[in-house]
């Protein structure tokens, strides 16, 4: 294994820009390689690197790129695919006995009867989300059946592409005031959290979604052990080393609303003090494993 590793970085965007200089003080030197929205030579080069931070979100580009460096990554398309399925994940956590909200996936095409029955089931609110989009893309809150019909309608249209991948969504418990926690783990363990809030004048106007990438502020929280647990519970049932996992708290309890196999890397003061020393371990310990030295503890 190599005393400098080369870290391909498929994202040039926060993540990259806050990794950069942590990694290269621990002899791990991060670079974007760009893999997406470009023209590439299938016969060409990306470039020479150890190992690679995480594998691409565009799956067929991510093909390519995987092909042309041929390194172990940070996390894997099959840990992507594990994460990105929301209704997959949360079914293997439900199956792992973490709590989950409750959610009833719908495959298309289904008809009124089927989604009134699955309405039924409901106290509205009810959230209707996409099965595989990030960052709060295309979820919507719905308050009665009509308004169900005129989203799910939308969806419909989309899903009759043929060209559409994933013809699938979720019709999930809305969790009026949850708070709602980003928790990041490396290798199963608690490394750090943020807590998701909207500004007040943003919830005075009705809005609901925690989403940073919505205008969300996140800042960093000491959390509590019994979510710090939930979060390693979800990370281990799901089995994948870097896991952003997002915990939503009311007065009844917690749950693990979803996973994110891509997390953004906030800012080093949010995270627990050795932070980058454990990820720094897992990218030296993935390069171990590759090489069929076996893996150290960290």
């Amino acid at each position: 294994m190599p005393a400098d590793i080369r870290l391909a970085v498929a994202t040039n965007a926060e993540t990259l820009a806050r990794i950069r200089q942590p990694l290269a003080n621990r002899d791990i030197h991060a670079e974007h390689v760009p893999v997406s929205e470009r023209t590439l030579p299938l016969d060409g080069s990306l470039g020479e690197f150890d190992a690679g931070f995480v594998f691409p979100s565009r799956l067929m580009e991510g093909g390519v790129a995987d092909a042309m460096l041929d390194v172990p990554w940070v996390n894997s398309r099959e840990d992507i695919l594990r994460s990105r399925n929301k209704a997959g994940a949360l079914a293997r956590l439900s199956a792992a006995d973490v709590p989950t909200p409750k959610s009833v996936l719908v495959s298309n095409p289904v008809n009124d009867d089927d989604l009134e029955a699955v309405w039924a089931q409901f106290d509205a609110p009810v959230v209707v989300k996409p099965n595989s989009t990030t960052r709060g893309t295309g979820i919507a809150k719905v308050s009665d059946f009509d308004s169900l019909l005129g989203v799910t309608d939308y969806l419909d249209l989309v899903h009759d592409y043929r060209a559409t991948g994933d013809r699938s969504y979720l019709i999930q418990e809305y969790l009026p005031d949850a708070r709602d926690y980003r928790v990041m783990t490396i290798d199963g363990e608690y490394v750090g959290a943020v807590e998701r809030r909207l500004p007040e004048d943003a919830l005075a106007e009705g809005r609901w979604k925690h989403n940073v990438h919505r205008g969300a502020e996140a800042t960093g929280v000491d959390l509590d052990p019994e979510l710090r647990e939930l979060a390693e519970r979800a990370a281990r049932a799901l089995d994948i080393d870097w896991l952003g996992v997002d915990v939503l708290v009311t007065e009844e309890g917690a749950v693990v609303n979803e996973t994110n196999a891509r997390p953004t890397v906030d800012t080093a003061t949010k995270y627990e003090s050795d932070f980058y020393d454990r990820l720094a371990a897992l990218i030296r310990r993935l390069l171990q494993a590759d090489v069929g030295g076996g893996v150290e503890p960290l």
